[in-house]
């Protein structure tokens, strides 16, 4: 990897290391980015102007009307009602559906009309239910995305990330690139469906799609065009596609070129909390509400959730939990660096022009797929079912690697525990409590091994564990995550995306001062469950064990 890149600052062109330079202007001494001579963005001052002591007021004596925060998932999406009263956060969920990809011959495909429909939808509710939002915004997974062309109109349905048309593609892509000009110029992590192998798998089938394409939109880009007509490229989804370049602050036009795709395509990058835009004239009348103000805000949903984190310590790791999981830490700038490189970190933007230095982990995906190949058998257990035969099944008996290749795709997951076992010399699991157990302990014995290696690149230690989203209701997982490391989990909120989103278009209208003061009526707002380490000689042997199995130095 390149060790340093040129970069001009004023008159003067110097050669400095990547991790050395100031994101915002490009200049290279070492001692403003020490000392702050150019701090990242204020979120202070953003929207209408008032005095402190009029925002106390309004928030002491009687509720903000309420904003709309759509947070979609991987297999599912929720639209949720945010209030602001008496500096406390209410919520309330007005819409919940299903997002199920299609699979169309070969191909694997989100349904976005029908994701589109369902934001109509919750709008329709929040109406009926005799709200009239005065803002909305919207989150969702990353990498993926749609191509527009000419008229405005969308070709076709965008990918979904696990379709196969990017196997291979990263392999040849990176060994014609190499590793180390990828994550220099971008300094995201290597994963087979990120944003950069999808586009140069299109490139390398000719599809017709690029021909047509004027402008990419990833996911909430997409959705928000839908809703305004305007197309804007937002921060923090933008970061996940491994084009971006944090250290030019845009995208990169020499990784495009190097796969073939025209930076044309690719508009100007947003900060969250940038106004985009009001409801299309043609949606008013379809709904019959008025042109609600749309914001862009941390739009990959780990973004958000992060937000959302009720940390009181500036120093603090974090896993939001979900189908994926994804753990790491906030730092003020991004850590290009080779040993990040090696050890296959990302950094991906956050709130306020923070990175978020972390890594992926397959997550609850693979008990997802587990259950769902146990329904196509007959076998119909709920996942409370499914943790309570976990928690009745022999402890730390066999692993796995959750971020195992064979792991990634839909398909048998309890057939393919067997094979890792078999490929590993250990007993496979057999009953369902015993898979069910296997998938949890593992998940939270690599949490350790990720918190681990997140402490030696960030040169912090941390004196706990903040887990936010979906996954944290399942108590089981949070106390094992908490046996696992040897300390503290503290466990909430569940809706850490959708309150990342709401507190965002807070602070962009002037409501909240900053992401600190954000967290912080979070905190209060809603409950937070410690869980304390137990058990700690036997899960310390078996994270010997572990890592040996698994083969992770």
């Amino acid at each position: 990897m390149p060790a340093a890149a040129n970069f001009a600052c004023g008159q003067a062109s110097q050669r400095i290391s990547a991790c050395g330079v100031c994101l915002r202007c490009g200049n290279s001494r070492r001692r403003e980015l020490r000392f702050g001579l150019h701090p990242r963005p204020s979120w202070r001052g953003w929207g209408p102007k008032r005095s402190r002591a009029a925002k106390d007021e309004r928030l002491g004596g009687f509720h903000l009307p309420s904003i709309l925060a759509y947070d979609l998932g991987a297999s599912s999406g929720r639209a949720l009602l945010g209030r602001l009263t008496d500096r406390r956060i209410e919520v309330e969920e007005v819409h919940r559906f299903g997002n199920d990809p299609v699979a169309v011959g070969d191909r694997l495909h989100w349904d976005i009309l029908r994701l589109f429909h369902d934001i109509k939808h919750g709008l329709l509710k929040a109406k009926l239910a005799g709200e009239t939002p005065g803002s909305l915004a919207i989150d969702s997974w990353a990498v993926d995305f749609g191509l527009i062309g000419r008229g405005g109109e969308l070709l076709g349905n965008p990918y979904h990330y696990r379709d196969r048309h990017t196997d291979g593609v990263m392999e040849r892509t990176t060994a014609r690139l190499t590793p180390g000009r990828i994550f220099g110029r971008s300094g995201i992590q290597f994963l087979p469906f990120n944003t950069i192998y999808q586009l140069a798998a299109l490139k390398e089938a000719d599809s017709p799609l690029l021909a047509q394409a004027e402008r990419f939109l990833m996911i909430p880009d997409l959705l928000r065009y839908f809703l305004t007509g305007e197309m804007h490229n937002e921060f923090s989804n933008a970061t996940t596609t491994q084009l971006y370049n944090p250290l030019l602050g845009g995208w990169d036009a020499e990784l495009l070129g190097d796969i073939g795709i025209p930076s044309s395509l690719f508009g100007t990058v947003v900060q969250p909390g940038t106004p985009a835009g009001r409801l299309r004239p043609s949606l008013k009348e379809e709904l019959g509400i008025g042109a609600i103000p749309v914001y862009t805000v941390a739009e990959h949903d780990t973004g958000s959730a992060v937000a959302a984190v009720p940390a009181l310590e500036r120093d603090f790791a974090y896993l939001s939990c979900g189908t994926w999981s994804l753990m790491g830490t906030e730092v003020d700038w991004p850590v290009i660096t080779d040993l990040a490189q090696e050890l296959n970190f990302t950094n991906e933007g956050g709130v306020g022009g923070t990175y978020r230095l972390l890594k992926n982990i397959m997550g609850l995906w693979i008990l997802q797929e587990t259950r769902r190949t146990w329904e196509k058998a007959g076998l119909t257990l709920g996942f409370p079912e499914l943790v309570a035969l976990a928690e009745q099944a022999p402890p730390l008996r066999a692993f796995i690697d959750p971020d195992d290749a064979m792991f990634l795709h839909a398909g048998d997951m309890p057939a393919r525990i067997a094979r890792y076992c078999e490929r590993t010399g250990q007993r496979a699991p057999g009953t369902p409590g015993e898979i069910v157990r296997c998938i949890l302990e593992s998940l939270a014995l690599k949490y350790r091994y990720v918190l681990e290696l997140t402490e030696r690149l960030s040169g912090k230690r941390f004196g706990g564990l903040h887990m936010v989203g979906g996954g944290i209701q399942n108590a089981l997982l949070c106390q094992w995550s908490a046996n696992a490391i040897g300390k503290p989990v503290w466990a909430g909120p569940v809706e850490g995306s959708a309150l990342g989103n709401l507190a965002v278009q807070w602070i962009a209208q002037g409501e909240i001062a900053d992401i600190w003061e954000a967290r912080k009526i979070i905190r209060e707002s809603f409950p937070v469950t410690n869980y304390e380490p137990r058990d700690g000689a036997q899960w310390e042997e078996a994270y010997g064990r572990f890592r040996a199995l698994t083969r992770l130095s």
